[in-house]
């Protein structure tokens, strides 16, 4: 008798946890970025901010349509190479996830943007600065970061009112992002009396820049503005010292605003001279910043670079939306997107009508001590 009854208890909780489980749905969030190659460091610190987000809300224990949901991160890898990251849009799709967090670069999120509006899924970028972006209109594309118009805008307004400088050269990658910030930057800066002595190009691979810094030097600019990314931005401070070049300031955008760069730079003088633009605030002006960054550290010692509370808070505003559409599915909830009152760690974030933050703030740094210092 006793032993029946031991069986029918078993029986009844195999029961219940079924019912539980069954009740419970896996959601996958898709996350994109270059988590091999030389901009590594930047797309391992993105999927750690949206990993961080998928851990937070599976501890709150979400609700979403009767059903406990379960999330799940698909993190991809594009490389940085806009082919690898359409492969990556497409296998997110063929996937199903309900929503993705990325892509890093604009040359890889532009042509990325167009699979998910075609396969109906939305994704938000916290890093793509490039204003193209969000110009086709996609009812699927959101962007919660500042654009290359507030960063090359800002800068080249510091280099001619603040610094006072008169004579700057001009260098892009020759990438969506590189090259836009650089138009930018160059179209404000002559705007302001500031005059262009020299442009170059060089890509998104190189490390050698002695011809074109060599180039530049014989123009005697006050400064160089470099359309780029961290790698690239590292040795070529590293050369302007061996050439000579110590006294010349170094402006970039969000691409060069990184903690790594001081080690790309690897000693260089010229390092105090960089001056370089993020799209949002400050991490001790960020609403929820300090306290985000100290959890952040202590699960991911030493791996924070820029974007990575974008990131955490694209994830987190995605799961609003599912709970105000009480859905998970991509066609209910995504027109809840653009209504989007949510405060996050780096801001409240509204949208406009094109999938663009509302009043996004930008600041501008320096490097004092080898560490990235804010100026506002």
């Amino acid at each position: 008798m006793q032993l029946k009854l031991k069986l029918t208890v078993v029986a009844a909780i195999a029961a219940v946890a079924g019912m539980a489980s069954a009740q419970e749905q896996v959601v996958k969030i898709g996350h994109v970025a270059p988590v091999s190659g030389a901009q590594a460091h930047y797309g391992k610190d993105n999927e750690n901010g949206a990993r961080m987000a998928v851990e937070d809300l599976n501890a709150q224990g979400v609700t979403i349509g009767g059903k406990k949901i379960k999330f799940e991160l698909q993190g991809e890898d594009d490389a940085a190479d806009p082919k690898q990251g359409t492969a990556a849009a497409q296998k997110l799709c063929d996937s199903k996830v309900a929503g993705v967090v990325g892509h890093l670069n604009s040359g890889t999120t532009i042509p990325a943007a167009k699979v998910y509006n075609d396969c109906g899924i939305p994704h938000i970028t916290g890093a793509a600065t490039n204003p193209n972006l969000t110009k086709p209109g996609y009812k699927t594309t959101h962007r919660i970061i500042a654009t290359d118009n507030s960063l090359g805008a800002g800068l080249a307004a510091y280099a001619a009112e603040t610094l006072k400088l008169k004579t700057v050269a001009v260098v892009d990658d020759r990438t969506a992002y590189g090259q836009g910030v650089a138009d930018v930057f160059k179209k404000v800066a002559q705007a302001k009396g500031m005059k262009v002595v020299d442009e170059q190009f060089t890509h998104d691979k190189a490390t050698d820049f002695m011809a074109i810094l060599t180039a530049i030097k014989a123009k005697k600019p006050d400064a160089i503005f470099f359309g780029g990314m961290d790698p690239q931005a590292g040795p070529m401070l590293r050369q302007m010292e061996q050439l000579g070049m110590a006294d010349v300031k170094y402006f970039g955008g969000d691409g060069v605003c990184t903690s790594e760069i001081a080690k790309l730079a690897a000693g260089a003088k010229t390092l105090t001279n960089v001056i370089c633009a993020e799209g949002g605030a400050s991490l001790a002006k960020m609403p929820g910043g300090m306290e985000w960054k100290k959890r952040y550290d202590a699960k991911y010692p030493g791996q924070f670079q820029v974007y990575s509370p974008y990131t955490y808070d694209a994830t987190m505003l995605l799961v609003d939306a599912m709970k105000r559409a009480n859905s998970v599915d991509p066609k209910v909830y995504t027109p809840e997107i653009r209504k989007s009152n949510f405060k996050g760690v780096t801001a409240s974030i509204a949208f406009e009508d094109n999938g663009e933050m509302k009043n996004p703030a930008i600041t501008l740094y320096k490097y004092v001590d080898g560490k990235k210092t804010p100026l506002n």
